[in-house]
C-alpha cells in the first residue's frame, strides 16, 4: 500500500478510529483513577574511607569506596538492614515485601547512593526512609569493622528524607497521553484491518481493481431516490442529474465508428440501482433530441415501469408471443423522443422468451427506428436472463452500486457475459459513498423467484397492482432462438407477422402457473 491509501483508510474509517482512540483513553482514565496513591521519600548517603592523605593512598581508597558501594546498594535491601528498620519504625510486614518498596541507585562514577522508598501515604514513606538513613550506616560500620579496629569505611547522611505530598504513582498526563497514542494506532490498525477485509466496491479504484473494462461514470447516491427515482426530471440542475448527462456523453463517444444502439443495462446483484440508472439515461438521451425506447426486460421482477409511473399490464410479453403488435404498446414519455415498453405479464419461462427469436427480431426492428434501444434486465448471478440478452444485443452496461456489491460479484457477473461472448461496453458506479445496501428487491441470496401476489400487493401502492400473472395457454408457442450462427429466423410464413398461432383473439381469464411449474421450486 502507498501512503495514499493510508491516508484513504484515515478518510473512510476515521469513526473506527475515534471511537476505538476514545475507549482506549477511557480505559487509561479508569486505570489513572483506580490505581492507589503512591507516594516517595529519598535520602542520600555518602561513602569514604579513612587512610593516609598522600595522592596513592587517596587514589587507592576511592577505587576500594566505588567497588563497595555496589555491595552496599545490595545490601540496602537485604533483611541485614531492613529487619531493624520493620522494628524501628513498628511497621506489620517482611523484609522481603519491604525490599519491593526500597529503591537504591548509584550514579556512575559516584560513592554516592540514592535511596528511594514508597508508600501508601506521604508520611509513612518518609518516615522509613528516615529509618533506613539511620539504620544503614550503623550496619556498614558493624559489617566493616575489623576485631580491636574501627571500621575503615565511613557511611554519611547527605540528604534527609522529607515528606512529599505529591504522588509518584498514578501519573495521570503520562497515562492519559500513553493511553491516547495507543488508542489512535490501536484504531488505526483496526481500520486498516477493516480496509484490507472489506471486498466490497466503493469507489472508482475499488472497481479499477476488479477489472479494466472501461468505467462511464459515478452517480452519487440519492437518499431520495427511491421517491424521487427520475432526478433528471424532477431535479434537471442537481449533481445527480449531471452525471446522467456526463454519462450519456461517454456513453455516445464508446464507439464512434460503430456506435451501439441496442444496450442491456444489468447489475452483478439486485439493490444496485439498474432500474433507475436505466431510466434516467434514457431521459438524457432523450433530451438531446434522440429516439429512444425502453424495455422493461425483466420479467421476474419489473420495476422500471412503476418508476417512471406507468401502466404495464401488456408489454413485451404480449408483443413475443404474437398477441399484440408492438407498436401498440409502446407508451410515449410525454413529449419527448422517449418509448416505453413494459414487462407484460410474467412468464413462467423468461430466459426462454428473451432469448427467442422473436426477441432477437424485436431488438433489430427497434433499432431500426430508434437511435438508442435500452433493455432493463435482471442481475447476472441470481438468473441467466441478462446473459441471454447480450447476445442479441449490441452491448451490456453492468452497474455497481458502491457498498452493495463485492468485488467477487463483480468479477463473476463480468465472467458470465464472457461466457456467452457478449460484449461489455463498460461499467456504471452506482451510489457512491453509500453505506446501506437497500433497494427495491432486498438480497437475491442467488434467488430470483417471482413475488407472491400478496407480498406484491403488500409492497406496492395500489396502481402498482398491474402485473397479471400469463398462463401458458395465453402465452402460447414462441419462436426458438436458433443455437447455430446465420439468418435469424423469421415468424411463420403461414400466420399473420407479430401473431401467435394459438393465441386466443380477445382477452381470456387468466390463470395461475401450475404449482409443479419450475419456477417456484
Amino acid at each position: 500500500m502507498e501512503l495514499q491509501d493510508y491516508l484513504n483508510v484515515i478518510r473512510k474509517r476515521w469513526m473506527i478510529i475515534a471511537a476505538v482512540a476514545l475507549v482506549t483513553l477511557g480505559l487509561a482514565a479508569a486505570y489513572t483513577a483506580l490505581t492507589p496513591r503512591t507516594y516517595a521519600a529519598t535520602t542520600q548517603f555518602f561513602v569514604s574511607t579513612s587512610g593516609d592523605d598522600t595522592t596513592s593512598s587517596l587514589a587507592q581508597g576511592n577505587t576500594f569506596t566505588q567497588a563497595r558501594v555496589k555491595s552496599y546498594s545490595q545490601l540496602l535491601e537485604s533483611p541485614k538492614v531492613l529487619d531493624p528498620v520493620i522494628k524501628k519504625v513498628g511497621l506489620d510486614t517482611t523484609a522481603d515485601r519491604l525490599a519491593s518498596q526500597v529503591t537504591s541507585t548509584i550514579p556512575l562514577d559516584t560513592v554516592i547512593i540514592d535511596v528511594s522508598v514508597t508508600s501508601g501515604s506521604p508520611a509513612s514513606a518518609q518516615r522509613i526512609a528516615a529509618a533506613v538513613g539511620d539504620v544503614f550506616p550503623q550496619t556498614i560500620q558493624e559489617i566493616e569493622r575489623k576485631q580491636g579496629q574501627e571500621s575503615p569505611v565511613k557511611v554519611t547522611v547527605v540528604k534527609e528524607a522529607a515528606v512529599d505530598t505529591t504522588p509518584v504513582s498514578p501519573k495521570p498526563t503520562r497515562n492519559l497521553a500513553l493511553g491516547l497514542v495507543l488508542g489512535l494506532l490501536l484504531g488505526f490498525g483496526v481500520a486498516l484491518l477493516r480496509d484490507v477485509l472489506d471486498k466490497s466496491v466503493k469507489s472508482q479504484r475499488d472497481l479499477e481493481a476488479v477489472t479494466d473494462r472501461t468505467i462511464l461514470g459515478g452517480i452519487a447516491f440519492d437518499t431520495d431516490a427511491s421517491a424521487h427515482p427520475l432526478i433528471v426530471q424532477v431535479d434537471p440542475r442537481s449533481q445527480r442529474a449531471e452525471a446522467f448527462r456526463s454519462l450519456r456523453t461517454n456513453l455516445q463517444f464508446i464507439d464512434v465508428a460503430n456506435p451501439p444502439k441496442s444496450i442491456v443495462v444489468t447489475s452483478s446483484l439486485p439493490g444496485e440501482g439498474k432500474s433507475t440508472t436505466t431510466a434516467n439515461l434514457a431521459l438524457s438521451l432523450a433530451e438531446t433530441g434522440l429516439k429512444v425506447v425502453v424495455i422493461e426486460g425483466d420479467l421476474r421482477r419489473p420495476r422500471l415501469l412503476d418508476y417512471l409511473g406507468f401502466e404495464g399490464s401488456v408489454g413485451l410479453t404480449d408483443v413475443l408471443v404474437g398477441r399484440v403488435e408492438v407498436d401498440d404498446v409502446l407508451q410515449p414519455f410525454g413529449r419527448t423522443g422517449l418509448r416505453l415498453l413494459g414487462a407484460g405479464p410474467i412468464p413462467p419461462n423468461p430466459s426462454e422468451l428473451l432469448g427467442s427469436a422473436n426477441m432477437e427480431q424485436l431488438v433489430e426492428d427497434l433499432s431500426e427506428r430508434f437511435d438508442y434501444v435500452l433493455i432493463d434486465a435482471p442481475p447476472l448471478l441470481p438468473v441467466t436472463d441478462a446473459a441471454v440478452l447480450s447476445t442479441i444485443v449490441d452491448g451490456a452496461i453492468v452497474v455497481v452500486g458502491a457498498g452493495v456489491a463485492q468485488r467477487e460479484h463483480v468479477r463473476r457477473a463480468l465472467d458470465s457475459l464472457e461466457a456467452v461472448n457478449g460484449s461489455v461496453l463498460g461499467l456504471i458506479l452506482n451510489r457512491v459513498k453509500a453505506k446501506e445496501s437497500g433497494g427495491g428487491y432486498g438480497t437475491y441470496e442467488y434467488d430470483y423467484r417471482p413475488e407472491s401476489e400478496r407480498q406484491r400487493a403488500k409492497d406496492r401502492s395500489p396502481r402498482a397492482q398491474r402485473r397479471p400473472i400469463a398462463s401458458e395457454d395465453d402465452l402460447g408457442p414462441v419462436t426458438p432462438r436458433p443455437s447455430t450462427t446465420g439468418a435469424r429466423p423469421g415468424v411463420d410464413p403461414g400466420v399473420e407477422p407479430g401473431r401467435a398461432t394459438t393465441a386466443p383473439a380477445g382477452p381470456q381469464p387468466q390463470q395461475p402457473f401450475p404449482a409443479g411449474d419450475s419456477v417456484y421450486r
